[in-house]
């Protein structure tokens, strides 16, 4: 038995051999504060392997950069720092860092990554369990809970919006209650499980017998390293329409009929037990050309049948006029510059031809009486100038008349019967 634990260890590729991983550290109880006087126990728990003097490694010990005399897999400490174990042949396992304090009140949170999906459990402790009355937990100096007295405070299923720096204040009897007092803050990170995940297109699979064809794709995602034997499972959807359900495996095959619309396709990561759901987005085809695909490309409908008028909103009935052909012309030129649109041939009878509108022949109609009513003003105006004048000057009018005469002006204001205005000096 022993000579064949001997020969495995210098066997290449034997279990031996292999690259051992690094060791798990574990605290005991899980919290990284504690107060001043306490102790607390560590275990270094990984793979220990028999040298050929079949005698067992034994467990490294490290606080800082100091190297303990201990060489159990548990041990006691009080002395804050950050400690890591190691067993011979295998890595440094990850840091736990522990806090101890002097304070009436600590927040004491787990040592240990919390994920997405799990618990995550704040405990705010009193000097030496003392309890604690008007509880408050904080969360980026804003309140998220308030308990009558000492009480745990949980997440059960934690999200990466959860992390954030926390706090927690209360009162205590010592022997009267005191004033509200506050923890230090301590910063929680919710690690991610996994990475949203992402549609990716296969390739086309051949139809064999009565297995239909199409084009596979593939949801793929990432888990956390500490968390790469996590079980994950997959859906596919078309729109909003589930297209295959929940199951272990990440890929899908798209009928050889929905292969037009493979854009329209989109995935759903979950764990086992739906606590983590994450979807991809659309698929996205970076080229075609690139995937191999012979895609058919429905054609478009005509721009012309399907697209709407382009006229504001109204509430009044629309003017009914005649219908008149489409034609662009440039003004002053011959038929040689009319333009027709695209693949339309020139049509019977030019917009010219159209009978004006009754709005157009009114328009038509006051352009005549408005330039006359202008003349008409115009010789008022000279007439009430030439009144005001001899009222100022009598001498300097007859000077410029010439005359002693009494003049006598009859003024037609419009071209209908209106009555004349005699004006005597």
């Amino acid at each position: 038995m022993w000579a064949l634990t001997a020969f495995l260890l210098l066997v290449p590729g034997s279990r031996q051999a292999a690259t051992l991983e690094k060791p798990i550290l574990s605290l005991h109880p899980p919290w990284t504060t504690i107060f001043k006087g306490e102790r607390v126990t560590l275990r270094c728990d990984g793979y220990q392997p028999l040298l050929l003097e079949l005698r067992p490694i034994s467990t490294l010990w490290y606080l800082g950069h100091l190297l303990l005399p201990s060489h159990k897999r548990s041990i006691e400490v009080q002395t804050p720092g950050v400690y890591r174990c190691q067993t011979r042949g295998a890595p440094v396992s990850d840091p736990i860092h522990l806090s101890v304090s002097n304070d009436w009140l600590i927040l004491q949170v787990p040592y240990a990554a919390v994920f997405e999906g799990e618990s995550l459990v704040m405990r705010c402790r009193g000097w030496y369990d003392k309890v604690v009355y008007k509880l408050h937990y904080y969360r980026d100096g804003q309140a998220v809970r308030y308990f009558h007295s000492s009480t745990n405070y949980t997440v059960p299923q934690a999200r990466t919006s959860d992390s954030g720096r926390y706090q927690c204040s209360g009162t205590m009897r010592i022997p009267v209650e005191s004033a509200p007092m506050f923890s230090d803050k301590v910063a929680v990170t919710v690690q991610e499980l996994f990475q949203a995940p992402v549609l990716r297109v296969i390739g086309r699979v051949e139809a064999r017998g009565a297995a239909p064809g199409g084009v596979a794709v593939r949801c793929e995602t990432r888990l956390h390293p500490q968390k790469h034997d996590t079980p994950l499972q997959f859906a596919f959807y078309k729109y909003s329409r589930v297209v295959r359900r929940f199951d272990w495996g990440p890929e899908y095959t798209v009928p050889e009929p929905e292969v037009e619309e493979l854009e329209s396709h989109w995935c759903e990561a979950a764990t086992a037990t739906r606590s983590v759901r994450k979807r991809s987005p659309w698929l996205q085809l970076p080229g075609r050309g690139s995937l191999d695909l012979e895609f058919t490309t429905v054609p478009a409908p005509q721009a012309a049948a399907l697209a709407p008028i382009n006229k504001p909103l109204s509430f009044r009935k629309p003017p009914v006029f005649k219908s008149v052909p489409f034609v662009t012309s440039i003004p002053n030129t011959t038929s040689s510059g009319l333009l027709f649109p695209l693949g339309s041939a020139p049509t019977a009878g030019p917009p010219a031809c159209a009978p004006p509108t009754p709005l157009e022949q009114s328009a038509r109609a006051l352009k005549p009486d408005v330039g006359l009513l202008l003349r008409e003003m115009q010789l008022l105006k000279g007439l009430l100038s030439r009144v005001v004048l001899e009222l100022k000057e009598p001498q300097a009018l007859l000077e410029l008349t010439g005359t002693p005469e009494t003049p006598t002006f009859h003024l037609a204001v419009s071209s209908s019967k209106l009555e004349t205005t005699t004006v005597e000096s």
